[in-house]
């Protein structure tokens, strides 16, 4: 997937703006220092030869013109599509020569829920001098976790905790000295260092792992809260309200999980910027104040003296979608393992847009997974094999929330500590040969390292994601990696036409994100230029298998939130 700061095509993009995704191939600023590789040449006349590797622009698109046909449906979760697309993957993988997983299949089994969650109208506000009531959708959205048909708070204290960050690297503790069991917790969206008062914070406006709101709902579960509501700001969040009303509305898939949810927090949910102000003013207190407060170092979070009641009604649905795993083992160090990581989920059949009524995902992404069997196919025949194991892992639900990569990161098949790095492709660009290589997460590990040697072998420069503050590294697969301490890659050729140049990049990236992202219009065309997947996809084989020649692990790098989460890991090797 991909991300647009259009507030229009952010609405029409709502629930995977806020769940998952990855990058936008457009620009409206450029929030991250490019190093000085990013100047840009003239555009060339000529393209290199491709080597003989087994990596074509036809054998993509061939990939792509199967997985991405009418006959599958735009292969939604738990239909027929499913079966089709995990099946051909299978199948492919098999034809290679690869082995199945550690179990003796090629599918891994995800068991999700289906939660369709129906808020009470309103939620009530009592303590202050007057009731405050906010209406479901208006002023709040809420949703639970909890695998239960109904849940509630009642009075539950409410506590403002600034941004609701544990973060040890950066000194800062929003929970410090604050007991939450039983309170629902108000919280800032994004991180202190987005609000760009001090550069020095964080990482400044490029947005941390501690800004997303997974996150916040994750800590919020650790330290004891009943609920969490963030105030959304658009500027900040990046997507107006209109998002969250359409994300957090309707059936949504979750994990299951052993305790059904019962560690997450009761109540999860949303209020506006305006009902935020009214609740600090119901409270006594002003929330520009406030805010400019948990903007400061040595922040403590303060009660409001009010208390929170409301309620969520559900409906459950338990079934089993499933990963796709294929392991090329290695010759001399078989034990550690460096993963290739696609989804092969889309949006499946949905409302008809001049007649089309399937979502065929094309780009979002068969593109990612004809590039995992073409990388497969090079590591196949390759005269020198890898002395790691290689990993080719085709997820399900990223479009729901990185479902299945998060599902195979809390139950890995391979054991995470022995695991080197993961290497994602998501929605890769159309646009032919390309003379960048965009790194979402520029700055978080040793792979930009690798990922720029590599970029050196096709004359191409290597440069920072330039809307670094919308947090697309949280948005895709290879998070989910990064989420338990691996290393993890996710870039594509995005900025810079090697024929054309930039502003001809720029603007078919524009006329993509308006007329063909998340539309039925998203499906394979036998005219397009595969030349810059063929490029990206080769470009990860030699990252690929460089690491695989290699004894040692790549490392986060100083000030990386991850950098604790792989450390504690590695103690276990």
């Amino acid at each position: 997937m991909r991300f647009s700061s259009s507030p229009l095509l952010l609405a029409g993009a709502a629930l995977l703006t806020l769940l998952a995704g990855c990058q936008s191939r457009t620009s409206d600023s450029a929030t991250t220092t490019a190093s000085p590789e990013t100047a840009a040449a003239p555009p060339d006349t000529t393209v290199a030869p491709s080597p003989n590797d087994g990596i074509t622009a036809a054998g993509i698109g061939d990939y792509i013109k199967v997985l991405a046909s009418d006959e599958y449906q735009g292969r939604k979760p738990f239909t027929i599509g499913e079966q089709k697309a995990t099946d051909f993957l299978a199948a492919e993988f098999k034809k290679l020569g690869l082995q199945p997983g550690p179990d003796g299949t090629y599918f891994q089994a995800v068991p999700l829920v289906e939660i369709t969650g129906t808020p009470a109208p309103t939620m009530q506000i009592t303590g202050g001098q007057q009731p405050l009531t906010l209406n479901y959708k208006t002023d709040y959205m809420a949703f639970t976790e909890q695998e239960k048909l109904k849940v509630a708070v009642n009075n539950s204290p409410l506590v403002f905790a600034g941004y609701g960050v544990v973060a040890p690297e950066y000194g800062w503790n929003d929970y410090a000295g604050l007991d939450v069991k039983g309170k629902t917790v108000v919280v800032l969206v994004n991180d202190p260092g987005n609000a760009g008062n001090d550069t020095t914070m964080f990482k400044g406006r490029a947005m941390t792992y501690y800004g997303r709101w997974m996150y916040k709902y994750e800590e919020a579960a650790r330290q004891g809260a009943t609920g969490l509501l963030i105030i959304h700001d658009t500027k900040p969040a990046a997507y107006p309200w209109s998002v969250v009303q359409s994300s957090y509305s309707g059936a949504k898939l979750r994990p299951q999980t052993a305790d059904k949810g019962a560690s997450k927090c009761v109540l999860e949910g949303w209020v506006t910027l305006d009902a935020a102000k009214k609740l600090f003013t119901a409270a006594g207190q002003n929330y520009d104040e406030a805010y400019a407060a948990a903007n400061k170092p040595g922040f403590r979070a303060r009660p409001l003296n009010l208390q929170v009641s409301t309620s969520i009604s559900n409906k459950l649905r338990r079934q089993t979608s499933r990963n796709v795993v294929a392991v090329l083992p290695g010759t001399t160090r078989p034990g550690e393992y460096i993963f290739y990581s696609a989804h092969w989920d889309h949006l499946g059949i949905g409302a008809p847009v001049n007649g089309d009524s399937i979502y065929n995902g094309a780009a979002d992404n068969a593109s990612g997974c004809a590039a995992l069997l073409s990388i497969a196919n090079a590591f196949r025949q390759a005269k020198e094999k890898p002395g790691r194991s290689i990993v080719f892992l085709a997820v399900t639900g990223e479009e729901q929330g990185l479902l299945g990569s998060m599902y195979y990161a809390s139950h890995p098949l391979f054991p995470v500590n022995k695991t080197v790095a993961d290497l994602n492709m998501d929605d890769l660009p159309n646009m032919g040969p390309m003379r960048d290589l965009t790194v979402i997460g520029y700055g978080q590990s040793e792979l930009d390292d690798y990922a720029r040697v590599a970029a050196r072998e096709q004359d191409r420069y290597i440069q920072p994601d330039q809307n670094a503050d919308k947090g697309y590294f949280f948005r895709s697969d290879h998070f989910s990696f990064a989420h338990v301490g691996v290393p993890s890659l996710y870039a594509s050729g995005q900025a810079d036409s090697r024929l054309k140049g930039k502003a001809y990049a720029q603007q078919r990236a524009e006329e993509f994100e308006a007329h063909t992202y998340h539309q039925p219009s998203d499906e394979y065309d036998a005219k397009a230029d595969f030349r810059g997947m063929e490029q990206d996809a080769r470009l990860l084989f030699r990252v690929g298998q460089r690491l695989a020649a290699e004894t040692t692990f790549p490392q986060w790098k100083v000030g990386s939130e991850f950098k604790a989460i792989r450390e504690k890991s590695m103690k276990g090797k």
